[in-house]
């Protein structure tokens, strides 16, 4: 996925030639310089005494030790997840996976939301896999539900959730949930039809020959000897963690800051609410655009001052739906679509975050 990636297909089946993308290969920097600016002007404008300059020094290593801890403890599960999205960019082949999809609607969601399985990536790399699978002539609710659940119905960012929360109604409520939800969405697009939901050049590979699998064959000359083909994914992997880890470094720096800078009782006044904490936390998902792969630990840095159901609203929500995915969605679907897309996941989200948060209450 990175820029300069020299893999024939499968670099140019990936998120970076959709134009909407083009502008997501560099990080939200102006928010982590602003960050950094106001954290300057909090720190200068302290240094009045001796007090305030050790309280300002105390602050600012409280930043960086926060920040540190999140960065260190997710960075090797984003390594990973890169490391598995490679493998499968280069070696998986998809025509394998429609053979086991069923056709009655219900069945079909439901495998569609159990496929991250067997395509265990992130929230970026399931928009290409999904149009090369529909290019394939996969049925609209399977990928519907696959492209919300597979960033979170993985094995990577389960493991990664019970790293930071361990056993407990937050990993449950992220599995179930999302499952929940991407089946929900799955089954109503069963209602709409191909040419109602897919761009035209996604319905034009519709029925085609292989072409969205060529890069199964364009990755070594050779077959015979395999080395070639796992430098490529290993570059590919490589790519994807640079990449992605710009976005980890901001949302690292974003959840520090708000517990550095924010005074704790105004993150307690709007987390405890039972209601606002789960909007202001799905927001907050949309906007830092954090790999699902790390994300479960920057919403570990928030777990003491929001509720469990505003948690499970950034744990469900953002790796559904962020403003990358709601990009890269234009080059599949219509626009209508992706708007269905944000609305449908953030309704259902949201219902289930309230009614946790008044009915359950832990």
């Amino acid at each position: 996925m990175g820029q300069a990636s020299p893999l024939p297909q499968a670099a140019s089946d990936s998120i970076e030639n959709h134009p909407a993308a083009r502008g997501l290969r560099r990080p939200r920097w102006g928010v982590a310089a602003f960050l950094a600016f106001a954290l300057a002007v909090v720190l200068v404008s302290s240094l009045n005494s001796p007090q305030a300059r050790f309280f300002a020094a105390e602050r600012f290593q409280t930043f960086v030790t926060i920040f540190l801890g999140l960065f260190i403890e997710a960075a090797p599960f984003l390594l990973a997840g890169s490391i598995v999205s490679g493998i499968i960019a280069v070696f998986v082949d998809q025509a394998m996976v429609e053979r086991f999809i069923p056709n009655h609607p219900v069945t079909a969601a439901l495998a569609g939301a159990g496929l991250g399985f067997v395509f265990p990536v992130c929230e970026c790399g399931v928009v290409p896999v999904t149009r090369r699978l529909y290019g394939k002539g996969l049925p609209l609710p399977v990928g519907i539900a696959f492209l919300l659940a597979a960033p979170v119905i993985n094995p990577v960012v389960i493991f990664s959730t019970f790293a930071a929360f361990g056993w407990g109604p937050v990993l449950w409520g992220r599995v179930v949930f999302s499952v929940l939800v991407a089946f929900s969405v799955g089954l109503i697009f069963h209602l709409a039809r191909p040419q109602e939901i897919l761009l035209p050049q996604t319905l034009s590979t519709r029925g085609s020959s292989n072409r969205s699998d060529d890069h199964s064959h364009d990755h070594g000359h050779d077959h015979q000897d395999r080395r070639p083909r796992i430098w490529q994914a290993l570059a590919l992997a490589g790519d994807d963690f640079l990449d992605m880890g710009r976005y980890l470094i901001v949302g690292a720096l974003l959840a520090a800051a708000m517990q550095t800078l924010v005074p704790q009782s105004m993150l307690l006044a709007v987390g405890q609410g039972p209601v606002i904490s789960v909007f202001v936390m799905m927001v907050v998902a949309y906007v830092l655009s954090v790999c699902s792969t790390v994300d479960a630990f920057i919403a570990l840095a928030f777990s003491g001052a929001f509720t469990t159901g505003s948690l499970l609203g950034f744990l469900v929500f953002g790796p559904m739906v962020d403003i990358k995915s709601s990009l890269l969605f234009l080059g599949v679907f219509r626009r209508r679509t992706v708007l269905y897309l944000i609305l449908l996941p953030l309704a259902l989200v949201a219902v289930i975050g309230v009614f946790w948060n008044v009915q359950v209450g832990v």
